[in-house]
């Protein structure tokens, strides 16, 4: 069967339903630095990042087939798969990994959440994107960034100039990664985000499997029933579900507004180590979220015409 999707204007989409997914992506990715702590200190890096992508392949491409879509034979669309799959999913999740050894977490939190200012900058030096860069959407990238420094405390600032100056890199880097990849991704928008999810976690588990195997040697590995756990909620929740919603949203918000997810991601990821782990909740890290939520309003909500 085709792998076409129907034509963009049979869609229903409304901007409340796309906001509605941007927020539930941001909430289950958000949720994901609360597993990976969980897991770390019994699976590596690179054994869980490959065990997190192969599940979610796995998942994924049973959930495609059902539905009676078949995978693209054409050798250039799974080059491009490789390329997406490297981009999204096991270049980012490695570099945040190895980067959070060595850098305090809030720092690595303000430095991961600068995908969005990458898509402006890359937007507005070449012209590529589907969505006009307007002044608003602008002051909404920089308003989201400052929501996210004030909600996770400017005190994770302090460490930039002391902090290993490659782990701070690193994951800048994955932040670079993350703002590449939805716009690599628009070539997709003819296929059905299920097709595009499985064929790019299939390529980042053809990367990942080798890289664990030699470097970590998983099988002599004895991981916790707690790690196992919290390695399958990544896998199928945190990168199953969350490719699907986020293939979805390429399409419908654009990689801007895609992107600016990242600031939810990092409200919810202190909301939820509040209510899980006990953490404290102040009135700064409220009117961080206030201005997180101004941000994003700002960059997705569509430009009206006179």
């Amino acid at each position: 069967m085709s792998t076409q999707a129907p034509p963009a204007t049979s869609e229903q989409t409304t901007l409340p339903l796309e906001i509605g997914l941007l927020l539930l992506l941001a909430l289950i990715w958000g949720s994901s630095f609360t597993l990976i702590k969980v897991a770390v200190p019994t699976i590596p890096p690179f054994t869980m990042v490959a065990v997190r992508v192969t599940i979610a392949a796995i998942v994924l491409l049973v959930i495609a087939i059902a539905q009676g879509h078949s995978l693209p034979r054409e050798q250039s669309v799974w080059a491009a798969f490789l390329v997406q799959g490297l981009l999204q999913s096991a270049l980012p999740f490695t570099l945040i990994s190895w980067g959070e050894m060595h850098i305090a977490s809030g720092l690595a939190g303000v430095l991961n959440a600068t995908p969005p200012m990458f898509v402006l900058v890359i937007a507005l030096t070449t012209g590529r994107g589907r969505q006009s860069i307007s002044g608003r959407k602008i002051a909404g990238v920089a308003l989201g960034l400052v929501g996210v420094a004030v909600t996770i405390g400017v005190d994770a600032l302090s460490g930039i100039g002391t902090a290993a100056p490659l782990a701070q890199a690193a994951v800048l880097g994955a932040s670079l990664c993350y703002a590449l990849a939805p716009i690599w991704g628009q070539r997709f928008s003819k296929l059905p985000a299920i097709v595009t999810a499985a064929g790019a976690m299939s390529c980042a588990a053809a990367l990942m499997l080798p890289a664990a195997a030699v470097l970590e040697r998983p099988w002599a590995l004895a991981p916790t029933t707690q790690a196992i756990a919290a390695v399958l909620g990544l896998a199928i929740v945190c990168t199953a579900l969350a490719m699907v919603i986020y293939f979805r949203l390429i399409r419908t918000l654009g990689p801007l507004g895609t992107t600016s997810g990242s600031y939810l991601r990092a409200g919810f990821a202190v909301a939820l180590g509040t209510a899980l782990l006990g953490e404290s909740f102040t009135w700064s890290m409220a009117a961080g979220m206030a201005l997180i939520v101004i941000g994003v309003v700002a960059v997705t909500a569509p430009v009206r015409k006179p």
